[in-house]
């Protein structure tokens, strides 16, 4: 595929991606009126979305100059601290998923390891520090790069269809840390997830195994909002291990192969990135409702576009009105 195919696609999902999540950072942060404290899911949320509104404007920026400036001639400092940018908020936005993943088990599986369950408060008690760290981690774990990587002079020279600031690991240390960073950018937050996974999978098996044996199996349990819960905590790791598998395989295709795949990098995330936010929303049920009931007003200023309004759940006609007191 062409980079300006990849530039179109990812200029169609970065669109999404920056409409879903300013919607989710702006409701979130309306519905704090009145409150006195933040919930840590919505501190975890309100970072997650902001990280990638920054992601997907970066990235499409440098996807945008390496298209005009083909040739490369602006100076190759400018792309390669974008990209270095680039790759740490990458690395906050992974990090932010997993620990998102990480809040929901805590809420939904309960521990007997009454150290472990400490370290979690402890953890949960300061979310708020912790999504203002690891965007510094990230960027300092990605700084490096402009010292232990070099500019690909191959593609540089011998190719016209290249990729302009590019920087790769042609030594033994270069390679080494780009071992390093893999890990502590994917593989960790990956193992994070899946273990955190695991532990979902496993208390909703034993709740609805109880479930089910509490009513004889006289009908379906219910989980309700729990259920809505585990559905998008699920998802949101089986989106990351997707992602993951698709991420390593590019890097080795840019460090060993020394393709020119970065915008294919690119634009994964972003597909990643547009999938997340709209798995954030559907797991909060008034989120979800809120956006079909505003898609569905705007549409109705249009009735040329009223085939595209969406269903909106409504009460059971036999259930009384609530009386506001």
């Amino acid at each position: 595929m062409s980079k300006l195919a990849l530039w179109v696609l990812t200029g169609l999902t970065a669109v999404t991606t920056v409409f879903f999540n300013v919607y989710i950072f702006l409701m979130t942060l309306w519905n704090q009126t009145g409150k006195k404290d933040r919930s840590p899911s919505e501190t975890i949320i309100m970072a997650l979305a902001a990280a990638d509104v920054a992601y997907q404007l970066m990235c499409y920026a440098w996807m945008t100059m390496d298209q005009v400036d083909s040739d490369c001639h602006m100076v190759g400092i400018f792309y390669t601290i974008l990209l270095v940018l680039i790759s740490s908020f990458k690395f906050t936005i992974i990090w932010d998923t997993s620990f998102l993943t990480f809040y929901y088990s805590t809420k939904l599986v309960s521990t007997p390891n009454h150290c472990y369950t400490q370290i979690q408060a402890a953890i949960l008690k300061h979310a708020t520090l912790a999504v203002f760290v690891i965007p510094l981690l990230g960027l300092a774990t990605c700084t490096p790069i402009l010292v232990v990587f070099q500019l690909d002079n191959r593609t540089q020279w011998e190719t016209n269809d290249m990729d302009c600031g590019i920087l790769l690991p042609e030594s033994t240390v270069g390679r080494a840390y780009d071992v390093i960073f893999l890990l502590l950018s994917d593989v960790l937050p990956g193992m994070v997830m899946l273990k955190c996974c695991i532990s979902i999978s496993v208390h909703l098996a034993i709740h609805l195994r109880h479930m089910k044996a509490s009513t004889n199996g006289a009908h379906p349990p219910k989980l309700g909002s729990e259920m809505r819960v585990v559905q998008m905590s699920l998802a949101l790791a089986g989106n990351f291990l997707i992602f993951l598998a698709v991420d390593l395989y590019v890097n080795y295709e840019v460090v060993v192969k020394h393709e020119n795949s970065l915008a294919i990098a690119f634009f994964i995330t972003s597909v990643y990135t547009t999938v997340t936010a709209m798995l954030l929303i559907y797991g909060k049920k008034t989120l979800w409702k809120t956006m079909i009931r505003d898609i569905n007003t705007c549409l109705d200023a249009y009735p040329c576009l009223s085939c595209l309004k969406l269903p909106e759940q409504k009460a059971p006609p036999g259930s009384p009105p609530k009386v506001k007191k």
